[in-house]
């Protein structure tokens, strides 16, 4: 199999492409620069020789006429070594010092190699503007242009070569200390356990483009912890609620069975045994219930409802409980909102049995509404501290410290429960206490 390649290594061989690339393009662009300029030398050069040419060839226009000057024109020709000179005229070469046989005849700058050296050749007329004039071929010498640009070439590349190794070695010891924040991260993440989820990034040595990762890696930290407490806590409050009714059972279990005894005595057992059994059967379905919920598995149906109607039934519902603890009950105000029927009227059952319990006798309590939506149930009496108030959703969570182990009645889990219900139809709870008035507020969105 192969290794695939880290990232510093990935960097590496990016930077190096990248500087050959750029070096390569560079290059290119500098010997195109420098052939054109020596082409414009060349041009100019043989410009002012076809200037010279033309003033010693002047009045030249037969080969008797070229015979006299031919001594002149080979004595500026000797003073110029690296310059060959064709004439032709009416098919006749008056002149021809130039290598080779197959020249290029269209007017104007050509390219040409014979025998490993390299020509310009240049097209022009002894007489311009005359049709029948003789033709003038001159050929410059460039070989030492282009063995110039030869080894520019090799330089090139050479220098692309050098750079992009150069390039890799530093890109690579960059990446490395670059990435060294990642190293440390991946450090953090491999120590990470169960009993290991204090441990935290530094943040402010972190590079900016790494802090953003550093915080969310924190924060999701900071989240699994906080879960695994709240995993641990639960745990632990499940076992310490079951603990007492399945003592009970045991014990209640052993000692009707110690010897026999009357019908009516077994009877009895199995009606007490039967009511613990109940209230560890709705624990269950309580936790499954929230868990459920955890899981985003909760999704209430979406009808029209008038909270004002639902909030009547359920007042009535608890008007014989409330008679007997002397407290009174008023609902104030309509809403309508879309959702769940049984959903809500259970979370709202939850919240007026709290309210009732922890009413004093001559109190009150009260269901207020707004088509906001907003519903609070509010109650008189002795107010929670407000240290407390963030603790009343969590499962198992009892203001009252006496825990009440194996009550049937009330295992903790109500609020915990509005809560999921609430939340699943987009909603959001929250309690206010104070000046001896404890308010539940539920937000719910506005129904059509």
């Amino acid at each position: 199999m192969i290794k695939r390649l880290s990232l510093a290594s990935r960097l590496a061989l990016l930077f190096a492409a990248c500087t050959a690339v750029v070096s390569l393009i560079a290059g290119v662009l500098f010997n195109h620069a420098s052939e054109a300029h020596f082409i414009e030398l060349d041009q100019q050069q043989l410009d002012s020789q076809l200037v010279a040419l033309r003033s010693t060839l002047q009045g030249v226009d037969s080969p008797v006429t070229f015979a006299r000057r031919e001594a002149q024109l080979r004595a500026e020709l000797n003073r110029q070594p690296e310059l060959r000179l064709r004439i032709t005229a009416a098919g006749q070469r008056w002149l021809d010092d130039a290598p080779g046989e197959s020249l290029p005849d269209a007017p104007g700058l050509h390219s040409l190699q014979n025998a490993g050296t390299d020509y310009r050749v240049y097209n022009a007329p002894l007489k311009p503007g005359q049709p029948d004039s003789p033709q003038l071929t001159l050929m410059l010498d460039i070989t030492h242009h282009q063995h110039f640009l030869q080894r520019m070439q090799h330089l090139i590349w050479l220098t692309v070569g050098l750079s992009a190794l150069a390039t890799a070695l530093l890109g690579a010891w960059a990446a490395r200390s670059g990435l060294r924040p990642l190293r440390r991260m991946g450090e953090v993440a491999a120590s990470v356990s169960a009993h290991s989820l204090t441990q935290r990034l530094p943040q402010q040595h972190m590079p900016v483009e790494l802090a953003e990762l550093a915080q969310s890696f924190n924060a999701m930290l900071g989240r699994l912890d906080d879960a695994f407490q709240r995993l641990s806590a639960f745990s632990a409050d499940i076992a310490h609620e079951l603990r007492t009714p399945l003592s009970n059972l045991l014990t209640q279990t052993q000692v009707i069975l110690t010897q026999p005894r009357p019908l009516e005595d077994y009877r009895e057992a199995l009606h007490s045994n039967l009511e613990e059994l109940q209230w560890m059967a709705q624990l269950v379905n309580d936790m499954l219930y929230l868990a459920k919920a955890d899981h985003g598995l909760l999704m209430p149906k979406r009808e029209p409802l008038a909270l004002a109607d639902e909030v009547d039934a359920l007042l009535e519902f608890f008007a014989l409980l409330a008679e007997d603890a002397q407290v009174s009950l008023i609902r104030e105000g309509t809403a309508h909102t879309q959702g769940d029927r049984g959903m809500l009227r259970r979370a709202l059952s939850n919240l007026l049995d709290n309210a009732l319990r922890f009413t004093p006798a001559g109190g009150e309590v009260r269901v207020r509404m707004t088509d906001g939506v907003r519903l609070t149930v509010e109650n008189t009496g002795e107010g929670i501290p407000p240290e407390l108030l963030p603790k009343l959703f969590d499962r198992f969570y009892r203001a009252d410290p006496a825990r009440h182990e194996g009550s049937s009645e009330h295992a903790g889990l109500g609020l915990a429960i509005t809560q999921s219900i609430v939340r699943a139809h987009g909603g959001r709870i929250f309690c206010e206490s104070g000046a001896g008035l404890t308010r539940f507020v539920i937000e719910l969105p506005k129904g059509d």
